[in-house]
């Protein structure tokens, strides 16, 4: 056979040449198993951030377990444990038994209170010469009022649904925080042997920074509240510890829960007078540049130092993709987030030279 008549070698066996039929089933399979997971995800995702409460949780205790542990001696893990979880229901029980009924009849009285509020500010607003849209748009805000009002019962049932949940959650800490190095150890098992070391050191950076939050968010949630409270009751706004409680809750919520506590504020002093209602902006201004200025920074430098414009997204994301309980869990999921851009992809993947946040800044 001559040179030229040489077959030439087969297009399917060249690097360049089409695919075969083994490289399409491949790649289509490989394609199926990453929308079947991401199927699964987006399905588990209430499943997910239940299992992720209960690990914010489960720090909650490992840290007073600690605590504990400094202020009375004890070596036993699982005594010490006992008695923080103890420690947290008396508290959480005592305050209830002695102002469950309190609160209860307060936030009553704030329900009660809001349509006359919005009556009062539409009649101001006539006086005024500037009803036509806003008291339209007052009008839609009490009929809105109104109706959450009728679906009180409906809110009362996924309360109640909600509450098997927090149970759920409420075991599974205590069994994460009893043996914290297991689950860790178990986390780590799943790594390649060469990503065993970052995802170490990502766990650590994770700890540090929830328990930091934690730390910094509770002395803010209870200064807020008081300080709500004090500055509400001076005015003589009604239902003034109902109102402190709900900023206190709020403010675990990043830069729009202290909006959302002073709108029902706002609307109750206007029961009293437009002045109270003018004083009652002017407190939460100041109790807002006290949490900004002040509380923040410190809830940062114990946990990590993530930008606002980053928090706020992360709290509107978060409640859109899960709802309620994404919103209250958004700070937390937002440092780790954080953390695990820092840590395992700018750091290990990229290779750049960054402090992560939560360590100290090494000098120049």
């Amino acid at each position: 056979m001559s040179i030229e008549e040489t077959p030439a070698v087969p297009q399917a066996r060249q690097g360049g040449g089409p695919w075969t039929v083994g490289r399409i089933v491949t790649v289509a399979v490989a394609i199926m198993a990453v929308i079947g997971v991401a199927w699964l995800l987006v399905s588990l995702s209430q499943f997910l951030l239940l299992v992720f409460a209960a690990v914010v949780l489960a720090c909650i205790f490992d840290a007073m377990a600690e605590g504990v542990g400094r202020l009375t001696g004890l070596k036993s893990r699982g005594l010490r444990l006992a008695i923080a979880v103890l420690v947290l229901l008396a508290v959480f029980i005592g305050a209830f038994v002695l102002f469950g009924a309190q609160f209860a009849q307060e936030v009553n009285t704030i329900r009660d209170s809001i349509p006359p509020a919005l009556e009062q500010i539409e009649g101001l607003l006539q006086r005024m010469g500037y009803g036509g849209t806003l008291t339209g748009l007052l009008e839609q805000g009490s009929q809105d009022v109104s109706s959450i009002a009728s679906r009180l019962g409906s809110y009362a049932l996924a309360v109640g649904s909600g509450l098997t949940d927090f149970v759920l959650v409420f075991v599974a800490a205590i069994f994460i925080a009893a043996d914290p190095g297991l689950h860790r150890r178990g986390l780590v098992l799943l790594m390649p042997r060469r990503a065993e070391e970052p995802a170490r050191e990502f766990l650590d950076d994770c700890g540090n920074g929830l328990r930091g939050w934690m730390l910094g968010q509770a002395v803010s949630s209870i200064l807020v509240g008081t300080l709500t409270w004090a500055g509400l009751a001076l005015l003589g706004v009604p239902a003034s510890g109902g109102l402190g409680l709900i900023a206190g809750l709020l403010d675990v919520i990043p830069l729009v829960g202290p909006v959302l506590a002073g709108i029902p504020a706002v609307l109750l002093a206007f029961t009293v007078s437009p002045m109270a209602a003018l004083w009652t902006v002017g407190l939460f201004l100041v109790i807002q540049q006290l949490q900004g200025n002040f509380l923040q920074p410190m809830i940062q430098k114990q946990a990590v130092n993530v930008p606002p414009a980053v928090l706020l997204f992360a709290v509107f994301g978060a409640g859109v993709l899960f709802g309620g309980l994404g919103v209250l869990l958004a700070a937390p999921l937002t440092i780790v987030l954080f953390l695990f851009v820092q840590r395992i992809y700018v750091r290990d993947l990229l290779g750049k030279d960054i402090t992560v946040a939560g360590q100290e800044e090494q000098p120049d």
